[in-house]
């Protein structure tokens, strides 16, 4: 049988077990391996979520400003380590982990927030190549945009005087690692645009660690380097470093020093082609002269400029001689129309019937019609009787059949 003063409330309980738990050291400050699931980010910022492995699960959460340090976006199905306490909400009697870090399991916190932008930029279409502007083959001037403390700012200046000393070089000095860095160099981007302080514009810094490089990773940087009307040449580290930057930028280049060299053409290879088009010019000049020098001569010993009336001769000739082929041809066809004239007359005359009524023949007709047989002809009838030199008009006094 309970006695009273053994009987507690749940709140009681709750508090007691909390009070055991938050007092254990090594429930205190503990890593946790588990793969993500159920996660969930509320509008207050915070992140609430479940670590599991093969044989359980312990619900999880991870305050805004601890959310706030986080280089990646945790998601279902990812394995992290969680570092944090265990203790007990009170209200529902559920124990939980609050999460002050998580890093992925297996892979550098920064590598995943480098896929996770890289992805979702190159989903917007940040990084497609129609997007990508031509840098100048001459500019006028360049903007530098690094420390300029460093080593790299040095070198491109040095380069960039040395390849071609016509183009004017500025800088524009920002921090290029740390938590201010991002903005900086946005902000550089934005103001070089703003005056057009350049025609092509250097971004970048010297080699350094994955975190050193990190503000070239930076979404802030990525869509500065998008938004940029000038055209942006991307330089960080050294040729095995891969930033987003080089990603948006439009021309990548493997180091700074690199960068200065794809800025501006090499004064020397620039000379070398000239002098090459120069010789080219020289040569296709000279044979052009010398074309026009046997044109000349030709032109100079032609019969038309030795003898100018000779074309005309010669067309008179020509004249000549078609005036008697067309003459000829004339009489021809005129002979061969008058044979064919007398051949149709001679047929048409052997077809007249005055050649009939010649030989004794008559034709007999009746008020202008021809009669061809006696029964056509009655007693009395006044005939016409046609001789081949005249005609005879009779009375019908007898017939016979």
């Amino acid at each position: 049988m309970s006695t009273a003063q053994n009987i507690y409330t749940v709140s009681q309980v709750n508090n007691y077990v909390k009070r055991l738990l938050d007092g254990d050291e090594a429930l205190s400050r503990i890593y946790v391996r588990g793969e993500i699931s159920n996660y969930k980010r509320y509008p207050s910022g915070h992140h609430y979520f479940t670590l599991k492995d093969e044989q359980g699960a312990i619900r999880s959460v991870l305050f805004r400003g601890s959310a706030a340090r986080l280089r990646f976006q945790p998601d279902n199905g990812m394995k992290v380590i969680a570092f944090g306490r265990v203790t007990l909400f009170p209200r529902d009697g559920s124990y939980q982990l609050y999460v002050d870090a998580l890093t992925p399991d297996g892979v550098g916190e920064l590598t995943i927030a480098f896929e996770q932008l890289k992805a979702r930029l190159e989903a917007e279409g940040l990084f497609d190549p129609a997007h990508k502007k031509p840098i100048p083959r001459m500019p006028g001037t360049v903007g530098i945009i690094t420390s300029s403390a460093g080593a790299a700012v040095h070198d491109m200046m040095r380069i960039l005087g040395e390849r071609w000393p016509l183009t004017q070089v500025k800088l524009l000095g920002v921090r290029v690692q740390g938590p201010e860095a991002p903005d900086e160099i946005a902000g550089a981007i934005a103001y070089a645009n703003r005056w057009q302080v350049a025609d092509v514009l250097i971004v970048g810094r010297g080699g350094g660690s994955l975190e050193d490089l990190w503000a070239f990773n930076d979404e802030r940087v990525a869509r500065a380097i998008y938004a940029s009307a000038l055209p942006v040449i991307s330089a960080v580290g050294h040729e095995p470093d891969v930033t987003i930057s080089d990603f948006v930028a439009d021309l990548r280049a493997a180091t700074p020093s690199n960068a200065a060299e794809l800025a501006v053409p090499d004064r020397l290879e620039v000379s070398a082609a000239l002098t090459s088009l120069r010789e080219r010019l020289l040569r296709t000049q000279t044979l052009r002269l010398r074309r026009e020098r046997d044109r000349l001569e030709r032109c100079r010993s032609a019969r038309s400029l030795r003898d100018p009336m000779a074309p005309v001769n010669d067309a008179r000739l020509a004249l000549d001689y078609s005036v008697r082929r067309l003459a000829a041809a004339q009489e021809r066809s005129l002979h061969a129309q008058r044979e064919r004239l007398s051949a149709l007359t001679a047929a048409l005359d052997a077809m007249s019937p005055l050649k009939v009524l010649a030989r004794g023949y008559t034709v007999t007709e009746r008020d202008g019609a021809l009669l061809s047989s006696v029964k056509q002809v009655e007693l009395l009838d006044q005939l016409q009787v046609r001789f081949y030199d005249g005609t005879v008009q009779c009375t019908v006094n007898q017939i016979k059949e």
